[in-house]
């Protein structure tokens, strides 16, 4: 039988590491299953709900309690959250933790040194934070909080984004107790 149950899957980790990549497309593996779920896009977060905040400490502290308490209001509608945020700092992620509630709350960590990440920088930012265009930005001028005890961890230099995705799916399968959400197959 499949449980009926929601959870907020945190996405965390440094600009190009593939939060973004992971997160949609284990959006639509789920919905491929008939899972109710929403992404929550760091991105298009700011954009939509916190364009009033900039990038300092307070100012992305505020921003991710911001994203918490949506992510808990969707998952007490039913749904699952896939949170994809870089949320630098340990004290933020915790905090997040605390307002999804410990039992909804799955950290996955999306590892990939800097070096790594900016080979995948399309946007050009890693660019233009070493020239100094951007201020604050993390793992240049800004510091990046590797989480101590993800409840998942996946080095994203050594695994492409359909593994990625897969080792994903699996944890997030065996955390939901669903079906196969890789090749449809209900529970």
């Amino acid at each position: 039988m499949c449980a009926d149950q929601t959870a907020t899957f945190w996405l965390t980790g440094l600009s190009g590491s593939g939060k973004s990549t992971l997160a949609h497309g284990a959006e639509q593996a789920l919905r491929r299953l008939g899972r109710p779920c929403l992404v929550l896009d760091g991105d298009s977060f700011r954009r939509a709900v916190s364009s009033d905040l900039g990038f300092s400490h307070v100012d992305r502290i505020e921003n991710i309690r911001r994203a918490a308490g949506v992510a808990r209001l969707v998952n007490d509608a039913g749904m699952i959250v896939i949170a994809s945020f870089i949320s630098p700092f340990r004290e933020a992620r915790q905090m997040a933790r605390s307002i999804v509630g410990d039992d909804r709350f799955i950290e996955i960590y999306l590892s990939a040194s800097v070096n790594e990440c900016e080979k995948r920088d399309h946007k050009g930012l890693y660019a233009r934070a070493r020239a100094g265009t951007i201020a604050d930005f993390t793992g240049i001028s800004s510091p990046y909080e590797a989480p101590d005890n993800a409840e998942l961890t996946i080095d994203t230099s050594q695994l492409g984004a359909e593994q990625t995705l897969e080792v994903a799916m699996i944890y997030i399968e065996t955390r939901l107790r669903i079906g196969n959400a890789m090749t449809g197959n209900p529970c």
